[in-house]
């Protein structure tokens, strides 16, 4: 298995844009940005990868986690290491919500699966959950895209975009084929981390500037331009 941790700057953060919940506007000290890729046929396979950040507010940076299943041996232990994530972070970090993009189909994954596998965690029990797709829907009143919701925000990512059923591909291989990890360029397996990495920090940056890019009549507001 794969296992990364990446420290990304926060240049700039002005609380007061922040994403308003229920009258509080520093929840995000608070949270996880939850992303997963994963493979399922019918019913959730695997978790391909598991992406998770916060904010350190004493460095002014993003914490990255991720691990990456590199075969069939790995799929059950990526599941224990997100659960020993969840419960640190809850218990020695504090930290007591999860900000996703859409992420019902995450939660029914990384639930199904540890529900299968007999791992004894429930997230509900320790976070709340914030999904900015509904928040956006909520305000805005239409549905979006992360990559679409990516653009009004201005966010530039460094990485490719992969699409879902390319990643489902790959790791299908993975858990059929326990060479096909070793035989996978490593430019490929970075840009597959890089790419969740972006997921999980396009969250931060959309939760912590939401109402310098949104009002109700969706118009694009930056101060700075």
């Amino acid at each position: 298995m794969i296992k990364r941790e990446n420290r990304i700057k926060v240049k700039e953060l002005c609380e007061d844009f922040a994403l308003d919940i229920n009258g509080k506007k520093d929840l995000f000290k608070e949270a996880l940005f939850f992303d997963l890729e994963h493979y399922l046929y019918k019913k959730p396979i695997c978790i391909g990868v598991f992406g998770c950040c916060y904010y350190d507010s004493n460095s002014e940076e993003l914490i990255v986690t991720q691990y990456m299943i590199e075969g069939k041996k790995d799929a059950i232990p990526i599941l224990n290491l997100a659960k020993e994530y969840f419960i640190e972070m809850h218990e020695k970090y504090n930290k007591k919500y999860i900000v996703t993009f859409s992420g019902n189909n995450d939660y029914g994954v990384i639930d199904y699966l540890f529900d299968k596998n007999k791992i004894g965690f429930n997230i509900d029990d320790c976070y709340e959950k914030i999904d900015l797709q509904r928040e956006y829907e909520k305000l805005i009143g239409e549905n979006i895209g992360l990559k679409n919701l990516e653009k009004k925000f201005d966010i530039q990512r460094e990485s490719e975009l992969i699409s879902g059923s390319n990643l489902s591909k790959t790791f299908c291989k993975v858990m059929k084929d326990f060479d096909y990890m070793n035989r996978m360029p490593e430019e490929k397996k970075q840009r597959i981390l890089l790419y969740n990495e972006q997921d999980v920090a396009s969250l931060f940056q959309i939760y912590v500037n939401w109402s310098k890019f949104l009002n109700k009549d969706e118009e694009v507001v930056n101060i700075d331009k």
